[in-house]
């Protein structure tokens, strides 16, 4: 009979496609069958309106699908009875894993109603929600691939599992209080504790307790976020004196503390239902969940668990990541024993294994879209597809030192992993080469070349040269900056001759050898040369550099002529030793760094002067600042060939000192220096070189004050980035990858 072969392509499995399909396929009176293969998903079908079905693939397709192509073609097709759903063809790692996703509108009433059979129930889950990328073992993706191959489903879930008119069809993690996971409390010995462990938690929570609580992707350290005193007592076990805190709360108990935008609202209800970055409205939260800071970081409940606990605790929780300071998140049981016992007073378990950990990713409403901060559960293992124009090999990156991730390609996408930490931790390293092994196998990678950054002593540097070697593969040594611009501009999907790129961040080698952090760029994913950069100064002391911010102030203030200020803003500092060791360049590396010069100013506001305690601190201090006053001008900034000069900055910010202008004032003018200076030099550049192109990346901005000054004043031009690939060092291997391609290409 003739009819259609349809192939779909995309985050088409595991997703609820194919009883779509059929349920689709039936509504419309048409015959055939569709079933799972290698490539997706494959349809043969006959009869009616051919097209119209075919639009619906992709106009109707189930939430959790991406759907990349359908791709007809005229066939004869063998005669069914109706529409089928076929036994599942030869498997294979060229579809993609959909990422886990937040409990859906249905599972959540069904745990809710007391009727239903799942009620209460904290592993409740269908095709539309619940746990994928973190129980998954091997490919295919089914149950025997799984964490959930120990639980064998009862005959009532078997019956909704193999009926596909049901959400719950081919659904590999379902399961019921008869036969599926199951938890229960501990107390910090180890001791299980009698009755309703969830009840039992909430319990805990009320009376000020700290409780260690197994999720999704790994345990979390958790307290009442409204107790000031647990805030505080968290703080002090696991030594983390000012670094954010994330919070979780249903919508209704957020609009209290915060006043989201629709969005944000949509961004948190999203499946990915990452932490979200929110403006405090009020101050009826204690300070201490993030000190100095205008916005606090919320989360919904996405799993039943989260959503069943929050039900009997009735107010927002701390959630931070459940591990010692600078390690990874602990994923197992007896793991989470030896080492959370002596933060937590309780333990909230089960019993379903965690294969992979993920952390909470960490998103911020943008100009145009969700950025993401931290890539992590809900976005990974998505992909994202490759600019027309490059080819289509498979290349690994293994990104930089800080913020590791490693980057796959293959089939026209690429595969950016989850966030990892910093590799100056020794188990950080440990789950970064673990994450190398795991991806390669899980997606049959086979590397035709391998990309790193190009400071030789970086963890990732050293393992992606020892993998080209072993491999037998050429390596692309990819400058730090030049891929920060790579990846914007590849998620934009540009494929243009020559572009821009602002990248400003912390640090990275550049190819004269210093050190580069505050960028101009011009050219494109093959190669890009420095046209303008910021006015370089010494890193004294080397990395107390970045740990010290007052290190950064005096030699910008002294470069401006402004020594007296420095003397009298940080007479208790050993100003002569740090002078002479800047004269004597002994460890003082010359850096254009645009993150220390915003270390430089908020050190200058006594903003984290004497010593960070985390990554950030001083500049998100000062961003926090400048949110407390309206527009409130720019400094001035001078310019040098092709050096920007931020001594005019410096200049003007010590008159407004002196006349005692408010500090928010003054964080705020800072601001539009840095805009100004950086969008100026960008649109000059683009006007020479004939491009509309701009990317934004690196990590400063991370700061939505600065985005948002550098995008208005850029106004009229393409803006590339930031987006879902951070702007941050989680970005790096995405970039990296591209630049590969594009010199396999001309090679």
């Amino acid at each position: 009979m003739q009819g259609r072969r349809i192939r779909v392509r995309g985050q088409v499995q595991g997703v609820g496609f194919r009883p779509f399909v059929w349920q689709l396929a039936t509504r419309m009176g048409l015959s055939g069958e569709v079933l799972n293969d290698a490539e997706g998903v494959l349809i043969h079908v006959c009869g009616g309106d051919l097209d119209a079905f075919e639009r619906a693939l992709a106009d109707e397709a189930p939430g959790l699908s991406v759907v990349d192509a359908v791709e007809g073609e005229a066939a004869e097709i063998a005669g069914h009875a109706g529409f089928v759903i076929a036994a599942s063809g030869r498997p294979g790692a060229d579809t993609r894993v959909t990422p886990d996703a937040a409990t859906c509108p249905e599972c959540l009433a069904e745990i809710r109603t007391p009727a239903e059979r799942r009620h209460g129930y904290a592993f409740t889950n269908c095709t539309h929600c619940g746990p994928r990328f973190t129980i998954l073992k091997q490919l295919p993706y089914d149950r025997a691939g799984t964490t959930m191959a120990p639980f064998e489903m009862c005959a009532a879930c078997r019956a909704e599992y193999e009926d596909p008119a049901d959400r719950r069809f081919h659904a590999q993690p379902v399961a019921c209080p008869d036969c599926g996971p199951r938890v229960w409390a501990e107390d910090r010995d180890g001791r299980a504790i009698d009755g309703d462990a969830i009840a039992h938690t909430a319990e805990w929570l009320r009376q000020g307790r700290i409780v260690a609580i197994k999720g999704l992707g790994g345990f979390h350290l958790a307290c009442d976020a409204r107790n000031a005193h647990a805030v505080a007592t968290l703080r002090e076990r696991k030594r983390r004196p000012g670094k954010p805190l994330a919070l979780m709360a249903a919508l209704e108990t957020i609009r209290q503390f915060a006043r989201p935008t629709p969005e944000e609202e949509t961004l948190l209800g999203s499946p990915t239902a990452p932490i979200v970055l929110l403006e405090r409205c009020n101050d009826r939260l204690p300070e201490g969940l993030a000190p100095g800071q205008g916005r606090l970081g919320w989360m919904l409940p996405y799993t039943p668990l989260h959503h069943i606990l929050l039900d009997r605790f009735g107010g927002p929780v701390v959630m931070t990541s459940g591990n010692l300071s600078g390690e990874p998140q602990v994923i197992g049981n007896d793991e989470a024993r030896r080492k959370l016992s002596a933060f937590a007073d309780g333990f909230l378990m089960h019993d379903r294994e965690i294969a992979r950990r993920l952390d909470d990713g960490v998103e911020i409403a943008g100009l145009t879209g969700p950025v993401v901060l931290r890539r992590a559960r809900g976005r990974v293992p998505g992909t994202i597809p490759l600019p027309d124009g490059l080819p289509d090999r498979q290349v690994v990156a293994f990104g930089g030192q800080l913020k590791s991730a490693i980057c796959l390609t293959k089939n026209g996408q690429a595969l950016l992993s989850h966030h990892m930490g910093d590799l100056d931790d020794a188990l950080s390293v440990e789950e970064f080469l673990k994450a190398d092994a795991d991806m390669a196998a899980l997606f049959d990678h086979r590397p035709e070349a391998v990309a790193v950054d190009l400071h030789p002593d970086f963890r990732a540097t050293r393992h992606g040269i020892s993998r080209a070697e072993e491999l037998g593969v050429p390596i692309a040594r990819v400058q730090h900056h030049h891929a920060h611009m790579a990846a914007a501009l590849g998620e934009a999907g540009w494929n243009g001759d020559c572009a821009v790129g602002v990248v400003l961040d912390g640090l990275g080698l550049g190819e004269d050898g210093t050190v580069w952090g505050g960028e101009i760029l011009v050219g494109r994913y093959r190669t890009a040369r420095r046209s303008r950069f910021l006015k370089p100064a010494p890193l004294v002391g080397g990395d107390r550099a970045q740990a010290e911010p007052w290190r950064n102030a005096v030699v910008r203030l002294d470069a401006a002529g402004l020594s007296d200020l420095a003397d009298r803003l940080f007479a208790d500092r050993p100003r002569d030793t740090l002078r002479a060791a800047a004269a004597a360049d002994l460890n003082a590396p010359m850096s254009s760094s645009a993150g220390r010069l915003f270390d430089a100013v908020a050190a200058c506001l006594g903003l984290a002067a004497e010593r960070q305690s985390y990554e950030g601190e001083a500049a998100m201090l000062l961003e926090a600042l400048a949110l407390r006053t309206p527009a409130s001008g720019s400094y001035p900034y001078g310019t040098d060939g092709a050096e920007i000069d931020p001594a005019p900055m410096f200049e003007a910010m010590a008159r407004d000192l002196a006349r005692g202008v408010e500090t928010a004032v003054i964080a705020a003018r800072a601001h539009g220096f840095f805009a100004d200076a950086f969008a100026d030099a960008a649109r000059a550049e683009a006007d020479a070189w004939g491009t509309e192109t701009v990317a934004l990346s690196g990590g400063c901005f991370q700061n939505m004050t600065l985005l948002r000054g550098v995008t208005s004043r850029l106004s009229g031009m393409r803006i590339c980035g930031p987006g879902l690939v951070p702007a941050n060092d989680g970005g790096l291997a995405f970039g990296q990858t591209l630049v590969a391609l594009a010199q396999l290409e001309a090679n």
